[in-house]
């Protein structure tokens, strides 16, 4: 890779883990996915900076196309952040189910009280 090459991406990196902390600071992303998101970041720096870290890692593998292998690990990474989005939806999906029989119930009860006690209306 040249060193344009280098440094653009150096630049895209560096404006990457920016955003991210941008968007923490707002409250607009929570900081364990900003955790995430920076390691990915910086797993890609190391890609970056040391070329010879996916050849050798292709090498170990048996690939013998080294892309090939970046874009393997890519596809694993993006396969476990959608199981686990697809599992924090799912625990969310529960909790809110549970909130949604919790204020059924308490509107029961509330009309019950309003219909026992009219003269409190």
């Amino acid at each position: 890779m040249s060193t344009r090459a280098h440094i653009l991406l150096a630049v895209v990196i560096i404006g990457s883990i920016v955003f991210i902390i941008s968007l923490v600071r707002r409250d607009r992303l929570r900081a364990k996915y900003s955790m995430l998101w920076i390691s990915i970041g910086m797993v890609l720096g190391v890609i970056a900076a040391v070329p010879g870290v996916l050849d050798r890692v292709s090498a170990w593998a048996g690939v013998a196309y080294p892309p090939t292998m970046f874009f393997l690990l890519a596809i694993a990474f993006l396969f476990l952040v959608v199981l686990h989005f697809s599992w924090e939806l799912s625990r969310l999906e529960s909790r809110d189910r549970v909130l949604a029989e919790e204020v059924a119930l308490l509107r029961e009860r509330l009309a019950r009280i309003d219909l026992d006690h009219p003269e409190r209306v």
